[in-house]
């Protein structure tokens, strides 16, 4: 008799984690300001969400979507350049992070990135976060502009998380904690595993 094996539930996790090239640990805001997942719950539609030291909180974009973001960048709102993107964040704001994810349900920080690039930029890159960074044009942190990537290596490792960068040291990434949020490169939890950025060609 042939036995067929059959993967672990172990390696089956194993196999997510590596697809999503995020940590599943709380690594996307620092401890002081998670959220355990089982008690998530989302803002109102419309909502900015932020953990910026630097924005003012709970701002409303509704029909000035522009403004409300320019708002939580701290810039004016005819600098921001792509309105397409502040729609697309404004879409999944709030969204849930969910391992290996990509859809309404939940996703996580390479998948969300992916599906910008495509649906708002028209280009396409890896699925995992540190295949991302091996594909970039890397730019020294002032030379930043809106719709490049930056990317962190919360396990001190190699690089395992990715956001998009906005304005004013913004960026907007899928946080382990609260889901899709506006967060400063700056604050120090995030500034100290900041580890390469630049820009998808």
């Amino acid at each position: 008799m042939k036995y067929r094996h059959v993967p672990s539930l172990a390696c089956l996790s194993l196999s997510i984690f590596l697809l999503s090239g995020c940590l599943t640990r709380k690594n996307a805001l620092p401890p002081d300001r998670t959220t355990p997942s089982t008690t998530y719950k989302k803002k109102a539609k419309g909502t900015i969400i932020t953990d910026a030291t630097t924005s003012p909180k709970d701002i409303h974009a509704g029909s000035k979507l522009l403004e409300g973001y320019a708002q939580v960048l701290g810039v004016q709102a005819d600098q921001l350049q792509t309105t397409a993107l502040y729609r697309y964040i404004d879409e999944w704001m709030g969204t849930p992070h969910r391992s290996g994810g990509a859809d309404r349900g939940g996703l996580d920080c390479s998948a969300f990135v992916g599906m910008v690039m495509r649906d708002v930029y028209g280009k396409s890159v890896p699925r995992v976060s540190k295949d991302m960074a091996d594909q970039i044009k890397r730019k020294y942190e002032r030379q930043l502009k809106e719709g490049d990537l930056v990317f962190f290596s919360f396990s001190r490792r190699e690089i395992d998380h990715v956001g998009i960068y906005l304005h004013n040291n913004k960026f907007v990434h899928v946080s382990t904690s609260k889901g899709v949020i506006i967060s400063d490169l700056h604050d120090s939890w995030y500034y100290k595993y900041f580890t390469r950025a630049g820009s998808i060609n």
